[in-house]
């Protein structure tokens, strides 16, 4: 029971920093493109690494031990690419113009204090955190089956989500900021698509755990390894290089496999 209020509890963390976003986009003239890139960057490396060195490894040898070694071995593969798939699908229904994972800086909207139209701000905001919402959800399902699962690993996975809500959030608070001149309602809007992280979780203790058990845990870890490795593809290393610092996005995804590696080897 302490694995499933640790589950929730950085879950929440990491859905609700799209606050630390939010703030940035209020404070900051200028985004700090190689900040957000080697951060990017960093949170892409621990994604990949963990998923494919931790995760998907010891989900085929659960689903190895309970369905035999080639059946094991299909549906871990599978299910890998089942949630690459879902997330994939996700992502495509999606406009790009409210994309949360298209490139966001906090100048682009105004500039020398002209912006757009505040119809298309407050459309584009609210859209925005729409997407932030349905983006997120999977991933709080993610995260949280990840630390109820494997605790050791789940402060790292945790940290490089929260790291890559950090954009989502600026997206979102932003054009609503611009739009209505109210850092409450843009601080609230970004909060509230933050929160379909922990809502994920809920869904997944809710709806899961009742059918818990060692090929549905397996299955489930193998999805999440998917969703995680498409993420970090598709979508942070992407943003991490279209924020103008290549080199400073692939530095910062090595240090990410190399802190996932130590910390992976401290608890060995």
């Amino acid at each position: 029971m302490d694995n499933v209020w640790l589950a929730f509890g950085l879950t929440t963390i990491a859905g609700l920093s799209t606050g630390i976003g939010s703030a940035i986009g209020f404070f900051a003239k200028r985004t700090n493109t190689k900040f957000l890139s080697f951060s990017l960057g960093f949170s892409a490396g621990v994604m990949i690494f963990v998923s494919m060195i931790e995760i998907y490894p010891k989900a085929q040898t659960v689903l190895s031990s309970e369905l035999g070694s080639r059946s094991g071995g299909w549906v871990t593969a599978i299910a890998f690419f089942a949630g690459i798939l879902l997330i994939a699908v996700i992502d495509k229904l999606i406009p790009s113009a409210e994309n949360p994972h298209e490139m966001h800086r906090v100048e682009e909207l105004c500039e020398d204090g002209v912006c757009s139209s505040e119809t298309n701000l407050l459309r584009t905001g609210v859209f925005t955190a729409l997407a932030v919402a349905i983006h997120n959800f999977p991933e709080g399902i993610a995260t949280f089956v990840s630390a109820l699962q494997e605790p050791s690993i789940a402060i790292p996975i945790t940290v490089a989500i929260a790291i890559h809500n950090i954009p989502e959030g600026i997206a979102v608070s932003v054009p609503i900021f611009y739009a209505t001149g109210s850092k409450k309602k843009a601080f609230l809007y970004s909060f509230l698509s933050g929160l379909s992280e922990p809502v994920g979780a809920i869904v997944a203790y809710l709806v899961l755990m009742p059918f818990l058990n060692a090929v549905v845990f397996g299955i489930i870890f193998a999805a999440v390894a998917g969703i995680m490795v498409f993420i970090s593809l598709d979508e942070l290393l992407p943003s991490a290089r279209a924020y103008g610092e290549p080199h400073l996005s692939i530095y910062g995804s090595i240090s990410g496999m190399a802190v996932m590696a130590v910390s992976l080897l401290l608890f060995i």
